[in-house]
């Protein structure tokens, strides 16, 4: 089943609630939106997992098949860790809430966070996990009851700060945060108040590290794909004509992904089984989500950061048997990171008041007709420009600046030093960039200057 959830399924989610406006935000609600009472929140955000590696999950696939919906055409507002985490937690692009790269994070405005809001209305909370990029492992995580947090994020051995102690633990991580998640559950089992539950694996970043158990896990054969093969990239920026393809090195990136994400599949089965256990499965609205995706050599990329679907594309799935979503339902609207907070926001029954979020909650129909994305480059030894770009369901434009960020603030002439265009209905793969050595013609046939006036304004939003 395809497009936005079924009429009969929308009633059960707008029960007892207003509905919102196609260009509303949460919804305006100030009771939960199943009207059943306020849900428990499990919110397990991966750390750069790309598209197509549901194989390495069993656990949440059948999690999604029996109660769940899998959203087609979601993306990562802006394509790196710590932005991306920021825009999760605050509902806004990284232009609006001030963490631009990797690092200052003490940028985000911790009043207009997540689990503030989720902690005034009397939830629980608790951070197992890797927080912001940056953040000072001795410094607790604002607004968490219980947090695990450790840092430098890492498979193996590394810095935790449990509930204000610090010390050196040299478990596998993934392992670590499933122990505490599922105590914490058990902790609270007979607590009458609602959790929030922030799970934030390393899991499949680089080194792509696996649990020994799973060091050898024999994957499905890949061959990559048409972006992968592309020989011919004239009209890509600079940097991505520089960049060789590797399909054995994307080969081995992938296998390590998913062998990583074994272990998280293993700490969604523990967490999901002791909810079971406690007959608290049904009230819990369970998010898993990417902080961005990652290229498999993708035009010759073996990273994230780029403008590209691969990269900016990420995978999410919610499933809440009391909300009505449905079993192995799918949603292709276009939908992002920035909805996560006013979708937890709208179940839970809470309304932000005057905070602003460009997101909306996902549990509403209505369906926005583009996404801005965007991305700073961090300094001159950096690759890359930095880049935004509007997507929409039929294509994707992109502007490369003359930018670069200087104590985290963007400096420079801020000049178009590259554009882009492509049909994403009949060049998903994205090899033939439109406004590559074409006449004013086309330029005018696509209205390159109505793109990149309202691209401009979408960034001063």
């Amino acid at each position: 089943m395809s497009g936005t959830f079924p009429l009969t399924r929308r009633r059960v989610l707008l029960s007892g609630a207003v509905a919102a406006t196609v260009a509303g935000i949460c919804g305006g609600t100030s009771r939960p939106v199943s009207g059943r009472g306020r849900p428990n929140v499990l919110l397990l955000v991966t750390d750069d997992q790309p598209l197509h590696t549901e194989w390495a999950m069993p656990v949440l696939r059948d999690m999604i098949k029996r109660s769940g919906v899998r959203f087609t055409r979601a993306y990562a507002t802006t394509p790196l860790c710590g932005p991306s985490r920021a825009s999760i937690l605050s509902g806004r692009y990284a232009h609006n809430h001030g963490v631009l790269q990797n690092g200052r994070p003490e940028r985000l405005d911790q009043s207009t966070v997540l689990p503030r809001y989720l902690r005034e209305a009397g939830y629980r909370t608790a951070m197992f996990g890797k927080y912001l990029n940056g953040w000072d492992v001795h410094q607790a995580p604002p607004h968490f009851d219980e947090y695990a947090l450790m840092h430098p994020p890492k498979y193996g051995e590394t810095w935790w700060n449990v509930n204000g102690k610090v010390s050196r633990k040299r478990a596998y991580s993934t392992s670590l945060i499933r122990d505490h998640a599922v105590r914490f559950l058990r902790r609270h089992r007979a607590s009458g108040r609602p959790w929030f539950l922030y799970l934030t694996p390393y899991a499949p970043h680089a080194p792509f590290t696996p649990e020994a158990r799973y060091a050898n896990l024999s994957v499905p054969s890949w061959r990559g794909n048409p972006a992968v093969a592309e020989s011919d990239k004239r009209d890509k920026p600079f940097y991505i004509r520089r960049s060789d393809p590797d399909l054995h090195r994307a080969r081995r990136i992938r296998a390590g992904q998913l062998r990583t994400l074994r272990s998280v599949d293993d700490l969604l089965g523990a967490v999901r089984d002791e909810l079971r256990a406690q007959r608290r499965l049904d009230d819990t609205l369970i998010i898993v989500i990417s902080d961005n995706g990652y290229c498999w050599g993708d035009h010759g990329w073996h990273a994230k950061s780029v403008p590209y679907s691969p990269a900016v594309r990420i995978p999410l799935y919610l499933s809440w048997p009391a909300g009505g979503l449905g079993r192995g339902t799918t949603d292709d609207r276009l939908v992002a990171n920035i909805d996560i907070m006013p979708t937890i926001l709208d179940a839970a029954g809470i309304d932000p008041g005057a905070a602003r979020l460009d997101g909306r909650s996902l549990l509403r129909p209505g369906e926005r007709d583009r996404l801005l994305l965007e991305w700073w480059k961090r300094g001159p030894g950096q690759a890359g420009h930095s880049w935004a770009a509007t997507v929409t369901r039929d294509y994707q434009y992109i502007e490369h600046y003359d930018t670069i960020l200087r104590r985290g603030r963007p400096v420079g002439s801020g000049a178009v030093v590259h554009r882009e265009y492509y049909d994403l209905r009949k060049d998903p793969h994205q090899l033939t960039n439109l406004l590559h050595r074409t006449g004013s013609g086309v330029a005018r046939r696509l209205d390159v200057a109505g793109l990149s006036a309202r691209l401009a304004a979408d960034r001063r939003a």
